[in-house]
């Protein structure tokens, strides 16, 4: 009876082993004996291994290779400019001072007389230029200086005294239009130097003199002694220096002339162009007054010449051409 007691007890011991064997599993539910009884009593039962799943794999990235390794991009071919034709004016201003230097440094017989000779063949070329010049310039008179002002001594002369008879007469239409304000102090020589002229002009062509006194004080010599003192006048205009003297139209024209010492013929000048640029005086007599005949002048409207006509010598000549008789005096 002991024997069969004994037997029990390890039979007993051997199945709460194997019980405890199958409850270490944690990740699955125990499973019992009495819901699983088809599979026996299989004590040394192999388990299936775990799967284990595989993360995916990252992207390595392509190694670089080293920049000896690396083929250097072919470079451009280099343009080399073309050399200017032998004797040709590009090919002189190139070359002849090479020739000099070399005579200077070597002074053989043949290198010395090779710059000699391109001297001489660069002077001949300098004097073929000028006749042809000289003739196109005498038979084309939008070209000849000599039409709009004389070289010759009688003609120069005959140019002006037109110019100072159209002056004259210039100089009277404007006093008739517009005065001269004079502003001075009393302390400034240079208005004591400038009033005298300032009468003159007054005396020769009828202009109105308004003098106006920065410090309200008349000048010593007497001149202008109907002056008006300084109300800011000065300050609106800009005056800086004295003498200052302005050309003025009433009822609001009034055109800068000076701001020191004149002289008579300085002051008439000024005048006559102010008078120009104020539109009281036609272009065409302003020439006149500079002893400059007037003609047309060869200012193309801008973008009416292309670059094509630009490149063809007779195309250009014909667009200038009829620029100048379609735009007329300046």
């Amino acid at each position: 009876m002991n024997r069969y007691c004994a037997f029990f007890a390890v039979l007993l011991t051997l199945w709460l082993q194997a019980f405890a064997a199958w409850g270490e599993d944690t990740d699955a539910p125990a499973i019992s004996y009495f819901t699983d009884k088809q599979r026996g009593w299989f004590w040394y039962e192999v388990q299936p291994e775990p799967v284990v799943k595989k993360l995916p794999e990252t992207v390595k990235p392509k190694p670089v290779p080293p920049a000896d390794s690396i083929k250097a991009q072919p470079k451009p071919p280099t343009v080399v400019p073309a050399e200017p034709a032998p004797l040709t004016s590009a090919w002189l201003r190139k070359n002849l001072e090479t020739y000099l230097n070399k005579a200077i440094d070597e002074p053989t017989h043949e290198n010395v007389a090779a710059f000699y000779y391109l001297q001489r063949a660069m002077m001949d070329k300098a004097e073929r230029f000028t006749h042809t010049a000289r003739y196109v310039v005498m038979s084309d008179p939008q070209l000849d200086e000599t039409v709009r002002r004389p070289v010759a001594t009688y003609a120069v002369n005959e140019a002006n005294r037109q110019a100072n008879v159209m002056a004259d007469k210039a100089l009277k239409d404007i006093a008739g239009l517009a005065g001269i304000l004079f502003f001075f102090r009393s302390d400034c020589r240079y208005c004591h130097v400038q009033a005298p002229i300032l009468n003159m002009l007054a005396n020769a062509y009828g202009f109105n003199i308004y003098p106006v006194s920065l410090d309200g004080l008349p000048m010593p010599n007497g001149l202008f002694g109907n002056f008006k003192t300084d109300q800011g006048q000065a300050a609106l205009l800009g005056v800086e220096q004295t003498p200052a003297l302005f050309l003025m139209k009433p009822p609001r024209q009034i055109v800068p002339l000076s701001q020191g010492v004149l002289s008579l013929e300085e002051l008439t000048s000024r005048i006559l162009l102010a008078a120009k640029e104020s539109g009281w005086l036609d272009a065409s007599q302003y020439q006149t007054t500079q002893g400059i005949r007037s003609t047309p002048m060869l200012l193309p409207a801008t973008g009416s010449i292309n670059s094509a006509t630009a490149q063809d010598p007779l195309a250009l000549i014909q667009a200038l051409q009829h620029s100048a008789q379609t735009g007329g005096v300046p």
